[in-house]
């Protein structure tokens, strides 16, 4: 998958809209199109990254989405009651879309198992 063919690059690249909470030069948060919970949120690398499995242990890329993660939850007041993040990597994990990202999940109480 190329950056063009990629729903979540043409979201941070302006061309498809979404309802974003917040943005900084390396992530991006907008709200679920398909929620799960009260609040969904998805959160991802502004570059074109396939997955977690591609970024292995770099903090460059970790340390800022899950900052903005961590703030959105904040901004949208999940903190205090909680909230889930879910990271599904490859087809058997869950993954969609192609690009990594982080959902953050609030609103309700959790289940556990997931799923």
């Amino acid at each position: 998958m190329t950056p063009n063919d990629c729903i979540f690059c043409r979201i941070a690249a302006g061309e498809i809209p979404a309802r974003i909470l917040a943005r900084t030069d390396s992530a991006l948060a907008f709200h679920d199109l398909n929620p799960q919970a009260p609040h969904h949120v998805l959160v991802i690398p502004v570059p074109h990254i396939s997955g977690a499995a591609a970024v292995g242990s770099e903090t460059e890329v970790w340390a800022p989405l899950m900052s903005l993660a961590t703030e959105v939850a904040r901004q949208l007041g999940l903190d205090e009651k909680g909230y889930r993040l879910v990271l599904n990597q490859g087809q058997d994990g869950g993954q969609s879309g192609g690009h990594l990202h982080v959902h953050l999940l609030g609103g309700r109480r959790m289940s556990w198992p997931p799923g």
